[in-house]
């Protein structure tokens, strides 16, 4: 995780989220349902600050009054669970699961269907440094003391150096080191953009980087890699030390993939009913998503302006989701 966002863009994004807030759209909502603002979370990244503002600007359209809240990725569920917070449009399979499934488990928050998106996260790295550690894509070959004598910089040596998400994100990337004994490192980026702008110094350098690397994104399709091929996840292994190649730690295996799902203070049903209907028939697909990261992250746009291109070209499509 999956903000993939460019150096600058985060203030304007989120100065324009606060201006949407409480906006009414052009349709009246039914009489029954309540004209509070719906509040939908905003995370760190790119793809998530898209979702959720189309999902938005779907709502406002429908008559409903929306505000945008920034919140923690993990820690938003205390806020889905007493009400203050509403809609989450992205919690991702691959480091969500365990959060979401808690939070449902109270009764208090409901998953609101897949988004339509795929969710992949794992270690990455770029293809020049398969000559240095030619046993990858094998998660072995990185307990070689060469293999990670090469992905080794001047503060980790001997050690090799992985760089992972921002620390809310989760993803268990310094358990999984301890689990397996892997002779690394993990560095943690401060920021999504922060993240990738590494990457691109480093692929322009030819420099040593593993880093955690997710789809939808435009990364893995920029630039030429491969992701790291650890043991097969299974839950049994995130919870059950015994399950895995190491019998006495849990995390010794790769991280899920799966859905991206959307997520919600289970009282949305009650007090708005149409927007939950919405929600709950809002789908993307990864190849769009791709696409629009790519307009914000490389091409210059800004997340409005993607927003603001989908909706008027896909109008027949939203205001399907309205009509439910």
């Amino acid at each position: 995780m999956t903000t993939h966002m460019t150096p600058g863009t985060w203030g304007p994004n989120l100065a324009r989220a606060a201006g949407l807030a409480a906006l009414v759209g052009v349709a009246p909502v039914q009489a029954q349902e309540s004209a509070d603002p719906i509040v939908l979370t905003l995370h760190d990244w790119t793809g998530q600050l898209i979702t959720t503002q189309i999902m938005g600007e779907v709502l406002q359209k429908a008559g409903y009054n929306v505000d945008y809240v920034v919140a923690d990725y993990l820690a938003q569920f205390a806020g889905l669970e007493s009400g203050d917070l509403h809609v989450a449009m992205e919690m991702w399979e691959t480091t969500g699961r365990e959060a979401m499934d808690a939070a449902i488990a109270t009764g208090k928050v409901e998953n609101l269907g897949p988004t339509g998106m795929k969710a992949k996260e794992e270690w990455w790295y770029p293809a020049y440094m398969k000559e240095l550690c030619p046993g990858l894509p094998n998660w072995e070959a990185l307990l070689e003391p060469s293999c990670a004598e090469a992905f080794a910089t001047a503060e980790t040596a001997p050690k090799g150096r992985y760089l992972g998400g921002p620390v809310t994100w989760g993803g268990f990337d310094d358990e999984r080191v301890e689990a397996l004994g892997l002779p690394f490192e993990v560095i943690h980026a401060g920021t999504d953009a922060a993240l990738f702008a590494e990457l691109e110094s480093a692929y322009q350098r030819q420099a040593p980087i593993l880093l955690w690397i997710y789809a939808p994104h435009w990364a893995p399709a920029k630039y030429e890699g491969e992701w790291v091929e650890f043991p097969q996840y299974t839950p049994e292994c995130y919870a059950d030390p015994a399950v895995g190649p190491n019998p006495d730690m849990a995390y010794d295996c790769g991280k899920p993939f799966g859905e991206i799902w959307k997520v919600g203070w289970a009282g949305v049903k009650e007090k708005w009913p149409g927007a939950h209907a919405a929600i709950e028939a809002f789908t993307i697909d990864n190849d769009e998503m791709g696409a629009m990261i790519t307009e914000v992250d490389l091409n210059g746009k800004t997340v409005e302006q993607v927003v603001d291109d989908w909706m008027a070209a896909n109008e027949a499509r939203w205001s399907g989701w309205i009509a439910k």
